[in-house]
Order: C-alpha cells, then sequence, then structure tokens
C-alpha cells in the first residue's frame, strides 16, 4: 500500500470505513450463528474488509466458481432480503452525511458505489489494484 492510499484509508475509517465494516461484520456473525448462512457470511467477511480498507482495491465479477451463475443469483436474492437492503441503506444514509461537505464527495461517492455492492455481493472479489 502507497502513501497516497494509506492516507486515503486513515481518511476513510474516520469518514464512516468503520461504521459501515461493523455493520458488514455484524452481517457476517449473524449469518455465521443461522449456519445455514455460512456462504453468505463468508462474502459479507470479504467485503468488511474491503469496506474498512477500500484504497488500494477494487471489486471484480467472479467469472468461475462459487456465486457465479445460476446459484450465485438465488444467493444474491436471499441476501437482498435479509441483510443487503440495511447495508446498502446505512452506506445511503453515510453517503449523505458526507455530501454536505466538500472534502466529503469522494468519500459519498465511494459509499454509493459500495451501497451497489451491498446489494449483490456474491459472486465478487476483492482484488489488489497493483
Amino acid at each position: 500500500m502507497g502513501p497516497a492510499s494509506l492516507l486515503l484509508n486513515i481518511l476513510w475509517i474516520v469518514f464512516g470505513g468503520l461504521w459501515m465494516a461493523l455493520g458488514w461484520l455484524i452481517a457476517a456473525l449473524i449469518m455465521v450463528i443461522t449456519i445455514i448462512g455460512i456462504p453468505w457470511a463468508r462474502a459479507a467477511l470479504t467485503i468488511a474488509a474491503y469496506t474498512l480498507l477500500p484504497f488500494g482495491h477494487t471489486v471484480v465479477d467472479r467469472e468461475t466458481g462459487v456465486g457465479s451463475g445460476p446459484l450465485g443469483f438465488v444467493g444474491n436474492l436471499v441476501w437482498l432480503v435479509l441483510a443487503g437492503w440495511w447495508l446498502a441503506l446505512g452506506h445511503l444514509i453515510t453517503a449523505l452525511g458526507l455530501a454536505i461537505t466538500i472534502i466529503g464527495l469522494p468519500f459519498a461517492w465511494a459509499h454509493l458505489k459500495l451501497a451497489g455492492l451491498a446489494l449483490w455481493p456474491i459472486g465478487k472479489d476483492v482484488v489488489s489494484i497493483d
């Protein structure tokens, strides 16, 4: 991680990253407790790590494997109903609060992108930009 990514990640944590990463961790914990939700918990943990430190990483669609194809579509529908909508709502509320200030606009935009990811996370991979 370069110095620019490090600085942006620190600012990100202050401007809502920690709050939303905790939301993702709570969703993962709830899914693990249900036992049947373990596949969704894995996706939630991956996105929680990305939500905590997003700069220097990006999200890409998984071409094959777990979460791709019709099974991934059904998994995303279940996720959307159980946890996706409230995580997306949290990102939207955080984005609205950040959009009030000029310095918060880039972080608001990042929260809006994460809101979309919160609705449909199965079949996504977080990869390093390098």
